[in-house]
């Protein structure tokens, strides 16, 4: 499995001081997509609906709206 590409813009062009350490988005060679976020696992698996729910290998990560909004256009819609 390989990062084929970047899913959005990069962090320099979402306002990130450094240029390299902000959410971000990929796909991947296999068709699923990556994700760089904030881990929050412990302060949402509480908030998770009642259908939903996580295995112990994964983890909640919030990534910014902004992130995900001008990754939009470059997503797949199959």
């Amino acid at each position: 499995m390989k990062i084929v590409r970047r899913i959005g813009v990069p962090p320099s062009a979402r306002g990130s001081n450094s240029g390299s350490t902000c959410p971000d988005l990929f796909e991947l060679s296999d068709g699923n997509f990556a994700v760089i976020g904030t881990e929050a696992t412990e302060a949402l698996e509480r908030e998770l609906p009642a259908d939903a729910a996580r295995a112990d290998y994964e983890r909640i990560v919030v990534v910014s709206r902004e992130t995900l909004i001008r990754a939009k256009a470059d997503i797949p819609d199959a």
